[in-house]
């Protein structure tokens, strides 16, 4: 992207640096993918009628919405940018809470930090929700539905038996596909983490867009 021309012709380099990548930052991949991944779920999962769905679903498009809108107005407010990355963690984070609660709800299991499903899981770098799918079926038609993990619930039950290991609708399947958005959603926050403490680090090292206006209106005066 080419900076913004004066009337006189010369280009005011440095006031409103390249903005709006956002399609090629980590974070937004894998904030999208947790988001087709939650409708998803939350179709088959939740009951369309109740709260607990927007709130999801809603939670999901605000961690991919508010790191495009950061990037596109970075060109001119690098704390926005800030402000909205933190924001989109928070908002994932939120929706960390909402599959941790389905899960606790129905006394399924939630996977421990060491399962080893996770690290498989991201070592596919699934690119799409239908991706993600095919691996949720391939663990669930491997019988890896157990496995290391806490019991979450009251009276540590476990998960509730089924009577049709093969169907979606089982609660197994529907632990792994839960587990399997927490790990997206793990991924997705390290990620924002990192960018939130980056972006940070260089707006306290070159200032904002009134410091960029204030050097080169500087430079303007020191040249006429």
């Amino acid at each position: 992207m080419q900076p913004p021309r004066n009337p006189g012709g010369r280009r005011v380099a440095g006031v409103i640096p390249p903005h709006g990548g956002y399609r090629h930052l980590k974070s937004f991949q894998v904030a999208q993918l947790v988001y087709d991944v939650t409708v998803r779920f939350c179709d088959r999962y939740i009951d369309r009628r109740s709260r607990t769905h927007d709130q999801m679903v809603q939670a999901a498009r605000s961690g991919v919405q508010n790191i495009a809108e950061g990037s596109k107005i970075s060109g001119t407010s690098k704390e926005l940018e800030l402000k909205l990355t933190n924001v989109a963690c928070a908002s994932l984070a939120e929706l960390g809470q909402d599959y941790e609660d389905y899960l606790r709800h129905r006394h399924l299991i939630q996977w421990t930090q060491e399962d080893p499903r996770r690290q498989e899981l991201i070592d596919r770098r699934c690119n799409t929700a239908e991706e993600v799918a095919a691996w949720v079926t391939e663990i669930h038609d491997s019988g890896r539905h157990g496995g290391p993990g806490r019991r979450s619930g009251p009276g540590g039950r476990g998960e509730p038996s089924t009577t049709s290991t093969k169907s979606t609708e089982s609660p197994r399947y529907s632990a792994i596909a839960a587990n399997a958005t927490l790990v997206l959603i793990a991924v997705a926050t390290s990620l924002l983490d990192r960018q939130v403490v980056s972006l940070a680090r260089t707006f306290e090292r070159e200032g904002g867009m009134r410091e960029r206006l204030h050097r080169a209106r500087s430079v303007y005066r020191s040249r006429h």
